[in-house]
This record gives C-alpha cells, structure tokens and sequence, in this order.
C-alpha cells in the first residue's frame, strides 16, 4: 500500500520541534519502520531534500521567483501578495503553507498525496530540460501543490528551494536503519562499512528493509557510484611520521589541489566526483579526455589529486586558482587560462575486482599497469622508504622544491580505509617542520550580531570540530578576525539557507549563540596556539577534566572549503594530537 506524504510531514513537523539527536534518531527509525520496501529509498532522499543520491547530480532547479509564482497558481492567491508573506516571513515553506492552507474548498486537495507521487513529480521538476522546460517546472510544482495540504505544502516548498532545515543528515539515517534493521544503534558500523563503499541511502534502506542483513552484504563496489574517500591523519614533525610507520612506506608527494575519484572505462569514457561526491566531470573535459588516452583498463575506479599549472612556466599553482575551473559556463576559457594536471596514486577496482582490501603496495602496481602518463594525467611521485630520517628530509626537500605541501607517508601493507581518516596515511608538510600554524578546517555552527561599524552583520562567527566517534561538533572557537567588510557584509545572506531557529541537536555548545546554522559550511582558519578552555567543548574531558580544546587568536585565511562536507573538517581527535605535540614542542 502507497506511503501517503502526510506521515513523512507529520515526521518532520515533530524533528523541527526535536533539540535532541536521541528523539531524532527515534522519530527517524519511527518512519522508516513505517515505510514499505519499495518506497523507503523516496523515504531517505526526500528528508535528505533530495530526490537522488548526490553523485547522480539530479537537482531541483526551482528559484524563488519561479516557486512563488507555483505557490501563486496552487492557491489563487497573487503572486504580490504571496510574495510579500514570503519576504516578510523569509521562508518559503511557510508561505507555502499560509498560501495553499488557506485556499478556498473548491481549491483543496482531491485525494491523499502519495510518497511516491511526490517524488515522482518533484523528479519530473528535476529532469525537465531545454525549451519550455521553466514552464514544465512551473506547472509541475504548482499542480503538486494545489494537491497538497498546507502543511504538506510547506515542506514540499522547502525541498524544492533547497531549504528543508530539518538538520537531518546521511548519519542520523545510518542510526534510524540501525536501530530498525539490525536492533540497535551501535550496529551502525556494520551499515556504515557499506555506506562507505555505495553513499546511496535509498540503496541502503532498500537492501534492508527487502532483506535484512543478507542484503546489505550484497552491497559492494561498483562502476557509476563513488567510494567516499580515504583521508590522512597529520603529524608536527618528520620523527613522529616516523614512528607512526611501519618497517617499509611510501612517502609520496602531498599537491594542493582537488581530490578526484575517476571512473573509467572504454566505453563510458570517464567520469569524474569530486571528495563530496559531487559529479564534477562538466568542469573538466580536459582531465576526461587525458584520462581516455591513458587508461588501458577494461574498467576502473581511481582516486587522484588534481592541480593547477601555470601555462607559462609549468609550476603547480595554488589550490585557489584551480577553484576557478569549477563552473557551469565558460569552460574553454578556464581551460586555456588554468590548465591542469592530474596526479593519480591509487586504485580501487579495475577490472570487475575491487581493490580495496588489497594492500597499498599491489594497488600502486596495479595502477602502473593500466595508466600510460600524458600531459594531463600522471602518476603521483613517491618513494619507497626505510624509517631513516636522513632520507625523509631529502624526499620532503624535493617535494616542497617541487612545489607541492609536503609529503604523505602511506604504509606500504595498509589497505583503502572508505570514508576513515586513520594512521596509514599521514600528512607531513612543510608548516609541521618550520613549527609554523597549521591552517585547519572548522565548521560554521553559529553566529553573533555585530556592533558598532558591523552592526547589521555577524560579528563573529561560531565555529566546531567534528567528533567523528560521536558524530557531533564541539565548539573550538569565535572567529571575527580576517574578514575583509564587503565579506561581513555577505555573510548573513550567504548562511541564510542553512540558518535554523534552534541549536541542531548534532552540536554540542556551552555558548549560545545568536543564530544557528545546520552544520554544513566549512572554513579555513589559522590560530596562534591550542589552549584548554573551561567553554569550549571539543575532546571534551580528554585531556583535562572540566575542559576543552580552543584555538587561540584564530583569524579566517580568506578560503572557504567549498570541497569539503561537515564530516570532512578537522577532527575533535586531530586537534588533541596537535595539542599534544605543541606541548612536546
């Protein structure tokens, strides 16, 4: 029987009200018990506010003009007046509701909207191209809404502007299986471990709610969907890199650029996501077609780096210029002006084989046997070594000549780690040996109003560490510093899609802010020192009881990571570790 749009509103009317990430996690678990099979795949990418997986690359597409003007044909109210309550309201799905909910009877829903007519038409609004397509949305939403009840209403608005702000996130979904499929939440791991290697959530839920754990085992590796990646841990100096290694590792060359994971085959051609998973091949005809050239495989999925050079001189360029390359038009031009080359150092799955329990050694064999260099696409640099330290700093001297950050050290006999940042790989840069700060990568949790010349902005923004065993964010400092004022300025509008009435119940704070943001943006910033602080609350208790970690006098280095998720920032367990060295040092 057909899952009606009425329990998934239901469900996300009571998560809004929800503070607490325990009651979510149980309404979550609630409403996928209820879900059939063959929907709850719907189910988990509508309260994603999605309609597919991220690496489909399938988006709504709807502006607020256009969603106003729907909102105006399903309710019969003008779209003047529509718009103002949104103005005044600044937000759409209340609009919505206020618009749809208060049409007279005749205008009314017919018939229970169904789950699965929702997102079928929210698809058909998500696939409508080329000419007449604006006008296919339109209709589309405006007939979606004119059968749907005011509170469904409103959050059907939210999805299509991109804004549903329930805080609900791949994770908290990942526990709701958990405690539904397998009886617990702490079983979340075995789900995750497949998660990893598929991040589809629909695909998970499916295999779960059709065949328990004998369908997630099915789960594996596959040409089309993306691994989430392996990520490195870091260390303050070459000795410890050292000591963290085993008898034999590899210290390959660490480029400042962006993380690619290609997937290639003759007769697709090759198609390129990015670290958040994102299907980025638009942007890179140029990597596409040397990666064509020079992949002698039958299939294959390879993880690589790729950087910016200067046309004129051939030097690696900074990972800002690459950033350039990431648009929707004009890509011949980008293309002349930052040409770029693409470094691959692992491999996944070739040939119908998934690679990634097979240790780093065979995986770099393997991916010399299929890859013929060209002037786009070439294998990282790397060396194998011995734990001498002589020869690490030769090798870190001539990657840092070579313009690249540093080194990374990979154990020779580790295997892929999906999705973990763990001590097989380690990053060594330059910063760590000349005892320099470290930038590192926080997430934008709250904000506070301004006063004097920044009243009317935020005057600092709230900023947290991710806890990857807990899957939460502490607090680790208040940035105001390194803003340049046309950016204050920006800065209410550009966090205004993720900005929510409450706390988000995955953050953990003893400061209260004066806005609240859905985790999700995530800044570069540079402190003098890590202290322990009786207010901030990352690692928590770990190093001294009744304390945290903060970072001292922390100013912004004017880069936003638009390539990394939440999850992706720095860790709660990395910044115990740089505590610790600063204090060795």
């Amino acid at each position: 029987m057909p899952m009606p749009f009425s329990n998934i509103a239901d469900c996300y009317e009571r998560l809004e009200a929800t503070t607490g990430r325990i009651e979510m996690t149980e309404l979550l678990a609630d409403l996928l018990e209820e879900s059939p099979p063959n929907e709850i795949d719907k189910v988990c990418y509508l309260t994603l506010g999605r309609v597919a997986p991220d690496f489909r690359g399938i988006e709504l597409g709807m502006g607020e003009k256009l969603t106003l003007r729907a909102i105006s044909m399903a309710s019969g109210r003008s779209e003047k007046e529509v718009r103002e309550y949104y103005k005044k309201l600044g937000d759409m799905g209340k609009a919505a509701e206020w618009a749809v909910g208060g049409r007279g009877t005749t205008l009314g829903p017919q018939q229970e909207l169904g789950v699965g007519e929702v997102h079928s038409r929210l698809m058909r609004i998500s696939t409508a191209s080329g000419s007449g397509s604006q006008e296919i949305k339109l209709k589309t939403l405006a007939g979606l809404l004119s059968d749907a009840t005011g509170r469904e209403a409103r959050y059907i608005a939210r999805i299509v502007v991109g804004q549903l702000r329930l805080g609900v996130g791949a994770m908290t979904l990942l526990d709701a299986m958990a405690q539904t499929f397998l009886g617990s939440r702490t079983m979340r791991k075995d789900i995750e471990s497949k998660y990893n290697i598929h991040p589809d959530v629909g695909r998970v839920a499916r295999a779960l709610a059709e065949r328990g754990r004998e369908g997630l085992e099915e789960i594996a590796i596959s040409l089309g969907v993306p691994v989430r990646t392996m990520m490195a841990q870091r260390v303050k100096s070459a000795e410890e890199g050292i000591r963290r290694m085993g008898e034999r590792f590899l210290a390959e060359y660490k480029y400042d650029g962006e993380r690619m994971q290609i997937h290639a085959s003759p007769e697709g051609g090759a198609h390129i996501f990015s670290r958040r998973l994102e299907d980025i091949t638009h942007s890179y005809p140029d990597v596409t077609d040397g990666v064509s050239r020079a992949f002698k495989g039958t299939e294959g999925i390879l993880d690589g780096e790729c950087v910016a050079v200067d046309p004129n001189t051939g030097h690696l360029l900074p990972f800002q210029d690459l950033m350039h390359r990431r648009r929707k038009y004009g890509i011949e031009e980008a293309m002349r002006e930052f040409p770029v080359v693409l470094y691959l150092f692992d491999a996944l799955y070739l040939d119908g084989e998934a690679l990634i329990s097979r240790p780093l050694e065979d995986r770099r064999k393997s991916l010399g046997g299929i890859i013929e260099e060209n002037e786009v696409v070439r294998l990282a640099t790397g060396r194998a070594l011995v734990p001498e330290m002589k020869e690490l700093e030769v090798c870190l001297n001539e990657a840092i000549s070579a313009g690249t950050e540093g080194l990374i050290l990979k154990d020779l006999g580790s295997v892929y780690e999906a999705g973990a940042r763990g001590w097989s790989w380690i990053k060594l840069k330059r910063s760590y040996i000349s005892k320099m700060v470290e930038p590192i990568d926080l997430v934008v949790i709250g904000a506070f109003w301004g006063r004097g010349k920044r009243a009317g902005t935020y005057g600092a923004l709230l900023l947290g560490a991710f806890n990857q065993e807990e899957a939460r964010y502490e607090t680790v400092c208040k940035l105001g510093t390194g803003f340049k004022d046309e950016e204050l300025e920006k800065l209410p509008n550009m966090l205004a899609e993720v900005e929510i009435g409450h706390k988000h119940p995955s953050v953990v704070s003893n400061i209260e802010a004066d806005v609240w943001f859905v985790p999700s943006r995530v800044i570069e910033v540079l402190g003098d020192e890590i202290t322990l602080s009786p207010v901030h609350t990352c690692a928590w208790g770990e190093l001294k009881e009744g304390a945290g970690l903060a970072i001292r006098f922390p100013r912004f280095t004017g880069r936003w990571r638009e390539d990394k998720s939440a999850e992706d920032a720095t860790s709660s367990k990395e910044m115990i570790q740089m505590c610790k060295e600063a204090q060795k040092g």
